[in-house]
Parts: structure tokens; sequence; C-alpha cells
């Protein structure tokens, strides 16, 4: 872990000198050195001090780079299609994953399907038919539905416009996707 770097970012970028931080925290200059230059492991309650002075919450000292928030920007998202759908790769961290998808006038996912996981939709625009198991109803912009995915489920597009679903999707898996 690469927690002493972490503790300098967030001191410079908040302008405080190791002076300040030592009349805040009273920890030695030297420890405080050492801790960011990563050659000391401070202890949970020293680490509590240090978060607490720096105002961040001690959970984020810990987090890995990988952790950290993501942004995609509009214009670096990924797309893909699957049938007729076109399908917008908004966001992702470990298995859950945000996509919006277009449904042309009458398009659908194709067969009724089950996988690994649960789903969350909001529907953006249009109009779609959501089914699952024995359970099926008409959704329209404002809508929302979830489900266990497990079960065979199915959705199309039942007006004359185009439909969008913002999908939030999430499996143990990373690699497991639906589309």
């Amino acid at each position: 872990m690469d927690i002493g770097s972490k503790i300098r970012a967030i001191r410079n970028r908040k302008k405080i000198t190791i002076a300040q931080m030592c009349d805040g925290t009273g920890l030695s200059k030297g420890f405080i050195s050492n801790v960011e230059n990563n050659n000391t492991s401070p202890s949970i309650n020293t680490l509590q001090t240090i978060a607490n002075y720096l105002e961040v919450p001690l959970p984020y000292l810990l987090l890995e780079k990988k952790q950290h928030m993501r942004v995609v920007k509009k214009s670096e998202r990924t797309y893909s299609t699957f049938n007729e759908l076109k399908i917008e790769h908004i966001a992702s961290i470990g298995g859950l994953r945000l996509m919006s998808v277009e449904f042309p006038p009458g398009a659908s996912m194709g067969e009724a399907n089950a996988h690994e996981g649960e789903e969350s939709h909001l529907v953006l625009e249009g109009k779609v038919l959501a089914e699952q198991g024995e359970d099926s109803y008409m959704l329209e912009e404002g809508d929302s539905f979830s489900w266990n995915a497990s079960v065979p489920h199915f959705v199309k597009n039942i007006g004359e416009q185009k439909a969008v679903i913002l999908i939030a999707t999430y499996t143990d898996s990373e690699h497991n996707r639906i589309f």
C-alpha cells in the first residue's frame, strides 16, 4: 500500500505544511516524514488521527488505487451491438456495470434468457414490454423494474419510437456480461 504518498498528496493539495500537521496531530516531523515516504507503517489509531486532521475518511487512506473513483468521459465510452440493440457501456467496477441500451421500434433482446446476477432498469424513453417468468409489464418513460437474472427474462420495444433503457447489472464475476 502507498498510504504515505496519498497522505502527502492530500496534505499538499490542502496546502498544509508538515509543521502545521505536526501541530494539529501531535506527531513529530520525522515521524510524518517517514510515513509520507512509506518508511514506517503507522497504527490504525495514528492513521485515524491523520485522517481526522486532513478531514478525509480513514477508509479512503486504506483504498488501493484501483479502488478509487473511476471516471469515464462521454467521449471515452465504448459501444457495442447485440441483435438490433445499440449498447453504450457507461461505467463498471468489479461485477457492477451501467449501460444504456437503445431498442429500435419492435426490437427485442432476442429469446428470453437467464444468466448469473441481478439487474435494475430505468426506462428513459419509449414503451417496452418486460417479462420474467410469468410476470409481464408494459413500462414507459420513468418506470423502472428489477429482477434476479437467473430467471429467464425478456425485454421488447412495443412502441412506435425508439426505447432507451438505463441498465445496472451486478454479478459476482466481473467477467460475466449480459451483452
